[in-house]
């Protein structure tokens, strides 16, 4: 009488067909059984972090500068390679304390940026949306044109109230709105899409 094979021996016979013996002879069946499944997950896209955020007031204005330290995830990336743009969004707002009503919007600035590679020559073009254009031979320089400010005015002098209160809400982020519609639905709900940053300051 032939006896069944030991409980697990032909899941451990899948795991050596698809990884080869080498690589998971020495591993007990848990940990092939792990290694299965870390390579069935793509590997998630780090939160992004604000690393500079600095306000400047002077009789000239409000000026800003920050930088955001990002990577694209595995879905994000792989869009990108094929050519579809991507946008980028800095938004700063200016906000004056109103304790008998909601707090009243006294400025407003917003930047935005369009990446699209460019398969034929192998580069990626950064545009700023309503400015100039820019080719850069590497995704980290594209990134890097993208991610940073420095000196950006968002306010003026006069819109700024003289002892009242005043407070900054900041945000950076891939702007999804901008894909086209049906891709749009298909990414609803990927973290690798989630791609946003925010901060609120005091000005004074």
């Amino acid at each position: 009488m032939t006896r069944p094979p030991p409980p697990g021996s032909l899941r451990r016979r899948s795991l050596l067909r698809v990884f080869g013996v080498a690589a998971l002879r020495s591993l007990p069946l848990g940990s092939a059984g792990a290694a299965l499944v870390g390579a069935a997950l793509p590997a998630a896209a780090a939160r992004p972090e604000l690393t500079t955020f600095d306000i400047n007031r002077d009789e000239d204005g409000v000026y800003l500068s920050y930088a955001v330290d990002f990577d694209l995830g595995r879905s994000v990336d792989d869009a990108l390679m094929k050519s579809v743009p991507l946008f980028f969004v800095a938004e700063a707002t200016i906000f004056r304390d109103r304790w008998y009503w909601r707090d009243r919007r006294v400025a407003h600035a917003v930047r935005a940026w369009r990446i699209v590679y460019q398969p034929l020559t192998s580069t990626y073009r950064v545009t700023t949306v309503g400015g100039l254009s820019q080719s850069y031979s590497t995704r980290a320089d594209a990134l890097g044109a993208i991610n940073r400010s420095s000196h950006w005015k968002i306010a003026e002098p006069g819109q700024i109230e003289e002892g009242a209160g005043h407070y900054i809400e900041f945000q950076y982020q891939l702007d999804t709105a901008e894909l086209p519609r049906p891709m749009q639905i298909g990414i609803s709900g990927e973290p690798d899409w989630q791609l946003s940053v925010k901060r609120t300051l005091r000005l004074n």
